[in-house]
């Protein structure tokens, strides 16, 4: 494959709202020992992308300064397994929002048969968060019931479909009816109104009395103590975001009496090992069942590489829900 000199990328030369992103020319990367470049098809957005523009979530050390934490796209540079050509998704450690960029090898997977790679990049960064923080450390296992809060988002999508694939019961917990047949659509059992339910009852209607196993939690502040009155005895609550309110005060009382687990985690500051970890656990227990032609796929709106500023604007309504990606290539000149 014949590499260009130069790419288009989006760059952020000052931290501020969309408008700061500004489309560049810049040299191709240069893939360090044991890295793949990938040609990039399509980047995910994702609210980490919104808080690294806005100044408040900054790369960690040997991390690319470009937004942009997952694509989907072709190797174009190759090594161990990986051959020049394979259709690929991959996990970032930024630098996504570009035409290339250079990933550690033991973060990327094979696109899923039936799944265009611009649907394909939709799912490292919330399936990657979901595997290390519900499965791998909060242990979910076959017959537990799952509590999962912002469950029209992308990581509240995955946390569905990750917990159908395994064999666990998911409940949605969501704020509009549309998020409802969302959340439905990807297979959790019910879908509560927060806005409108009395969520605790609904739980312990849904799970007999006993509560649920597991609570994927991304809000936060009062939200938290209604999730932890929510679980079962050696329940565990898991926080992947405080999008409401990063401070809780939380019942201890509840944890001893009802031997419960709290976690938290980033997926970022991990390192190149646990990633591939990660990814290793991925390709064996969940990825194979995307290749399913009937497996649902998230709701996914399209933008192109320069429209990066209007894709961060509608990451940013309250209205939003699935996924939103942005295009290069062929693609991106379409919707332009």
């Amino acid at each position: 494959m014949q590499l260009p000199i130069e790419m288009s990328a989006i760059t952020v030369p000052a931290p501020g709202g969309p408008d700061a992103m500004q489309l560049a020319r810049l040299p191709l990367p240069r893939p360090r020992p044991g890295e793949v470049l990938i040609k990039v098809t399509a980047a995910g957005v994702n609210a980490p992308d919104l808080s690294q523009r806005a100044g408040h979530y900054p790369p960690p050390p040997g991390a690319s300064p470009l937004l942009g934490l997952e694509v989907s796209g072709e190797i174009a540079a190759a090594t161990g397994a990986w051959k020049t050509g394979d259709r690929v998704v991959a996990l970032t450690n930024g630098g996504g929002y570009a035409e290339y960029v250079a990933v550690p090898a033991g973060q990327v997977l094979p696109a899923p048969d039936h799944w265009s790679l611009a649907d394909a990049a939709a799912l490292p960064e919330t399936w990657f968060t979901v595997t290390q923080t519900l499965v791998m450390r909060a242990g979910l296992a076959r017959g537990m019931s799952v509590l999962i809060t912002g469950a029209a988002g992308g990581i509240g999508g995955a946390a569905i479909q990750i917990s159908r694939i395994l064999g666990a019961d998911p409940i949605a917990l969501v704020s509009s009816p549309d998020k409802a047949a969302y959340a439905l659509s990807l297979g959790a059992r019910a879908a509560i109104r927060h806005d409108s339910d009395d969520v605790v009852a609904r739980i312990r209607e849904l799970t007999g009395g006993k509560g649920v196993d597991r609570v994927v939690d991304m809000v936060g502040g009062d939200a938290t103590r209604r999730n932890i009155a929510a679980l079962a005895r050696f329940g565990h609550l898991v926080v992947v975001a405080t999008l409401g309110d990063r401070h809780s005060d939380l019942p201890l009382s509840a944890f001893v009496a009802n031997d419960l687990t709290l976690s938290g985690s980033r997926l970022r500051p991990q390192t190149t090992e646990d990633k591939a970890a990660i990814a290793a656990r991925l390709r064996r227990d969940i990825w194979p069942a995307l290749s399913d032609r009937a497996f649902p796929h998230p709701k996914i709106r399209r933008f192109a590489l320069p429209q990066a500023a209007d894709a961060h604007r509608a990451a940013a309504e309250r209205s939003h829900f699935g996924k939103i990606i942005l295009l290069t290539g062929e693609a991106a000149h379409a919707i332009v």
